[in-house]
């Protein structure tokens, strides 16, 4: 636990020193943008799924229809 903990403030800690480097920094380059833009693409996964299966009020697939129509 701890060291998750760890390992998450330190690659938080460089991404940050990534994007100030890239903002103030006129010497700034790719390797700082590759970690921006690596950081920013993990941000979008979508790290709070569940299986459709143990979701309350999971729609069952070919049932959109007939959810969005509010039918049972």
């Amino acid at each position: 636990m701890i060291a998750r903990r760890g390992v998450a403030l330190g690659l938080g800690a460089l991404w940050w020193w990534a994007v100030l480097r890239l903002a103030v920094s006129p010497g700034a380059g790719v390797v700082e943008g590759a970690v921006v833009a690596g950081g920013w693409g993990l941000s979008l996964l979508p790290v709070h799924c569940a299986a459709k299966g143990r979701v309350v009020g999971a729609v069952a697939v070919g049932r959109w229809k007939a959810a969005w129509r509010g039918v049972r």
